[in-house]
């Protein structure tokens, strides 16, 4: 399958405006690029349920914050368009950061703030305002649509689906199953950071998260006894650094009293240079409603 690549924001309005005014349904992936197996699955879903297929490729500077380097995020623009084809996907818009942002510095901004402000958005502070701004931004050029996005990033997807619907914007937000490698790891850009001991060692981040819904499936119901269980499993790993271990409400992100009925466990470690994210939801058998 040709893959075009569309670099400017009116290009890919007109291209997607003739589609819908054809009838066609748009299938939309954001993505920073450096592609994986887990991106292609977005754009596998997107093609099953769509007409047209549009990914974006951009490297937001607004997501980086002051101690991490932009410059340094893995780029590889020919790779990604033939994993891109391989996928499915029509057309690619890979827009500059003039072309995103003409009038330079963002004086204008989307947060949400009662998601944002723990377990990620306490390490990086201005990360989902500039997630959330670029994410809009992005689905107002790309007008009606289904977007896909991983679960992977748990926290993110929970933001997306609140201000697209307190902003009622015309996008039905799709959240996809985390791709894994066999040991478990969720695969991601910055597993490409890892060395070949800290990739086995990354594999801790999944043991601890089964550790938990091991224990929230055989009845327990204080998420505080989950959580240590999963510090536990990280803190024997000497190559990770355990940032925090969860077990949040899906809807507010918010530590419960007790173990609801459905729930999800969240994880952070760093191992060596990058900081690994992961989730797992779970069903708790009698969990409290």
């Amino acid at each position: 399958m040709t893959v075009r690549l569309v670099p400017t924001i009116d290009a890919l309005r007109a291209e997607l405006d003739l589609a819908r005014a054809t009838g066609r349904r748009i299938g939309f992936v954001p993505t920073m690029g450096y592609l994986h197996d887990g991106h292609a699955s977005l754009m596998r879903a997107a093609r099953a349920d769509n007409d047209l297929v549009v990914a974006s490729i951009f490297v937001n500077p607004l997501q980086f914050g002051a101690n991490e380097d932009l410059s340094s995020y893995p780029r590889d623009l020919e790779r990604d368009t033939e994993i891109s084809a391989e996928a499915g996907v029509d057309l690619i818009f890979n827009p500059s950061v003039d072309e995103m942002y003409p009038f330079g510095p963002v004086l204008s901004s989307v947060s949400v703030p009662a998601l944002s402000n723990q377990w990620e958005g306490a390490t990086r502070p201005t990360h989902f305002a500039g997630m959330a701004t670029v994410v809009t931004k992005l689905f107002w050029i790309v007008g009606a649509c289904r977007a896909y996005f991983g679960e992977k990033d748990f926290q993110q997807l929970a933001i997306i689906r609140r201000f697209v619907a307190d902003l009622s914007i015309p996008v039905d937000v799709v959240g996809c199953p985390i791709v894994r490698a066999d040991d478990g790891l969720a695969l991601s850009s910055r597993n490409s950071y890892l060395s070949e001991s800290e990739r086995v060692a990354a594999s801790v981040l999944n043991r601890a998260l089964r550790a938990g819904a091991a224990l929230i499936e055989d009845g327990e119901s204080s998420p505080t006894v989950v959580m240590e269980a999963m510090a536990g499993v990280v803190g024997e790993e000497p190559l990770a650094t355990l940032d925090y271990a969860a077990l949040v409400d899906p809807a507010t992100l918010e530590v419960p009293e007790r173990i609801p009925a459905t729930c999800r466990l969240l994880i952070a470690a760093q191992v060596g240079r990058p900081r690994l994210l992961d989730n797992l939801g779970v069903n708790a058998p009698g969990g409290a409603p």
